[in-house]
């Protein structure tokens, strides 16, 4: 090769001099290979791209990734329409890449073998985790039902965005596009497929949120989280909180209708507050040495107990009312120091599909609030037709709400729930006539509820974001 010449590429061709040279080493835009290539080698080095082995762990590495990756896919997505169909290919599979980590976490399990002459022994095996098996495959099923659901909202024509600069919200959602309807408000069909539409991602957030509880539950507390606490929990509640907690006629919905949570900090500081101190007391409930202490000699254990049991109760109400709430510091400290990479995987997913379903549900309230505004209905009568009598105050449980899901009817859209609903017309006017035969009357009771079920959540927090611990970035 002649002195300065320039090396010939693999396929032969010589580097021209000065052309720029991609980072995959090829001209036009990488391949499926090249990216997956790309997001494990940050996950080998720990996001530390320098190879100095100053990186974040490969939990925390796994955690960010989805949660940066769900931020990228999602993030922008801020109207009731269907996702792109590229965007939803590339969301796919890339989260695949991610989740397929889940298949080589494994645990050894008994099983049975028999050898040639007959004879039967246990020997141990290797079997996927078993948390991990029955999670990430129900997991999968809430993302598609969740992108499914954004499908049903195509070719609808009864509610519009306004274009940028005629965008003139001046609530507190004021990035988010303003929603249109006709000057006499949605039909009566469209009005209560929105509302069945909201009800199905409803059970998905439900089924979400209980997975991430879950995990949240089994991770370690860090020991950098417990020296941070005080050594009462009536430090940590003070002297108010710890007085409605303690008192001997206790109503958990009464004690929040009488705090103020008018902002999101101040629910935020409430929930890190009470998580405190039911740590206080949890460790005090587990020491050895506990009948020696002055605070052990002065309240029981059974009363600790209650009063654990309370501050328990009070998180889950504040997490079903307010769902959209940043991570507490117990939380983002779970996150931050977990070391189990399958905790890590389950937690981040899950949680990219609670803020999505919360997203999701957040746009259909938005149409169903312009709806209620075009027909000039009352706060009161508005807040009836989001609201709901069962604010549930039962602990949410994963397994449950996933059942739920497997006998709710399939997603309609508008144009299959209108065909529905007009044939249920069709039966109840049969039925009334008493021209209905045997095979209408079977069809008729078949027909899934369309009364939605009720819950609160508060307009005022942002649903953007996907909800990642700020102490990572």
């Amino acid at each position: 090769m002649a002195a300065g010449a320039l090396p010939p590429l693999p396929n032969g061709r010589a580097a021209a001099a000065g052309a720029p040279r991609s980072r995959f080493g090829r001209d036009g835009p990488p391949s499926d290979l090249d990216v997956m290539k790309e997001r494990f080698a940050k996950l080998l080095l720990g996001e530390d791209m320098s190879g100095t082995g100053k990186g974040v762990s490969s939990a925390l590495a796994l955690s960010n990734a989805i949660t940066n990756l769900a931020a990228s896919v999602f993030g922008e997505h801020r109207k009731l329409e269907p996702m792109a169909p590229d965007t939803k290919e590339r969301w796919k599979k890339e989260v695949g890449w991610l989740l397929s980590v889940t298949d080589h976490i494994v645990e050894f399990v008994p099983t049975r073998q028999t050898a040639e002459n007959g004879t039967t022994m246990e020997i141990m095996s290797t079997a996927q985790r078993r948390d991990l098996q029955m999670n990430v495959p129900a997991l999968r099923k809430l993302d598609a039902m969740l992108i499914g659901y954004m499908d049903n909202f195509v070719d609808q024509s009864e509610f519009w965005y306004e274009k940028g600069g005629d965008n003139k919200r001046d609530d507190d959602k004021w990035w988010m596009p303003t929603v249109k309807v006709p000057a006499e408000g949605l039909s009566e069909v469209t009005r209560k497929w929105l509302q069945y539409q909201k009800e199905c991602v409803n059970q998905v957030l439900k089924a979400a949120m209980a997975i991430n509880a879950q995990v949240l539950v089994e991770m370690e507390i860090p020991e950098v989280y417990i020296e941070s606490l005080p050594k009462k929990g009536k430090t940590s509640l003070g002297d108010a909180i710890y007085r409605s907690i303690t008192d001997e006629e206790f109503d958990p919905i009464e004690f929040l209708e009488g705090v103020d949570l008018s902002t999101e900090h101040k629910v935020l500081d409430l929930k890190n507050r009470i998580e405190a101190s039911t740590i206080i007391w949890k460790r005090k409930m587990q020491t050895k040495q506990e009948a020696k202490s002055s605070w052990g000699s002065i309240i029981s254990f059974e009363k600790r107990e209650q009063f654990e049991e309370r501050a328990e109760t009070i998180l889950h109400l504040l997490k079903l009312q307010f769902p959209g709430t940043p991570q507490s510091q117990l939380d983002i400290s779970k996150i931050q120091y977990n070391r189990d990479v399958g905790y890590a995987i389950l937690e981040s997913y899950s949680r990219v599909l609670e803020s999505l379903a919360y997203s999701v549900m957040s746009r259909i309230e938005d149409v169903l609030g312009a709806d209620a505004a075009a027909q000039n209905l009352t706060a009161t009568e508005a807040a009836r037709r989001l609201m709901d009598g069962d604010a549930a105050a039962r602990k949410l449980d994963a397994m449950e709400e996933l059942e739920k899901l497997n006998e709710a009817p399939a997603s309609m859209t508008l144009y299959d729930f209108m065909g529905w609903h007009f044939d249920q017309d069709e039966l109840m006017r049969k039925k009334e006539e008493g021209t209905l035969d045997e095979a209408g009357e079977a069809k008729l009771k078949k027909a899934p509820s369309l009364a939605p079920k009720k819950f609160s959540y508060v307009d005022s927090l942002s649903a953007g974001g996907m909800r990642s611990p700020s102490s990572r970035h």
